[in-house]
């Protein structure tokens, strides 16, 4: 199965593909979809959702994933990542591809066993579970990758229950 994990962010959305099992995961691609700060946020959007469109139809996931909104101390960089996790949403639905969400916490559970787990924690368990040479140097697309090994994980088990 592919998968496709997505990073919600204003700035930069990170998106990491793997395929997978459910046990063994293989990188595929990763990256940021960039936008500029000087753009009028509608502007930004439009782009994040191209750059979507085009992922799902260069790699034909099977599967899409993103983290759950966190409550921020900010709630205007709330406000603006909820827009961006709107925009994901859509395109999701418009390739027509079985969706999930965790939390933070999960991920971080489902990648390296421990919920609180630091940053470079995350990438090196990323990089070890898709035995990969280097890691991605981008946070937000380790986090994507991160994204994707947890839902690789748990598809076994929501198909069982299904």
């Amino acid at each position: 199965m592919r998968v496709l994990g997505i990073d919600c962010g204003t700035e930069r959305t990170g998106y990491g593909v793997i395929d997978s099992d459910g046990r063994a995961h293989r990188y595929v691609a990763a990256g940021c979809i960039r936008s500029s700060t000087k753009d009028p946020l509608e502007k930004r959007l439009l782009n994040i959702a191209g750059e979507l469109r085009r992922l799902f139809a260069q790699y034909l996931p099977d599967y899409a994933a993103v983290e759950e909104v966190f409550f921020s101390v900010n709630a205007k960089s709330a406000l603006k990542l909820s827009h961006v996790r709107g925009v994901a949403l859509l395109t999701v639905a418009e390739a027509g591809v079985t969706f999930a969400e965790y939390s933070p916490l999960a991920v971080k559970m489902s990648v390296v066993g421990y919920g609180r787990a630091e940053k470079a924690q995350v990438q090196q368990m990323v990089t070890s579970l898709l035995r990969m040479a280097e890691p991605v140097k981008s946070e937000d697309a380790c986090d994507a990758l991160a994204i994707a090994i947890c839902h690789a994980t748990h598809i076994p088990m929501l198909e069982a229950m299904a």
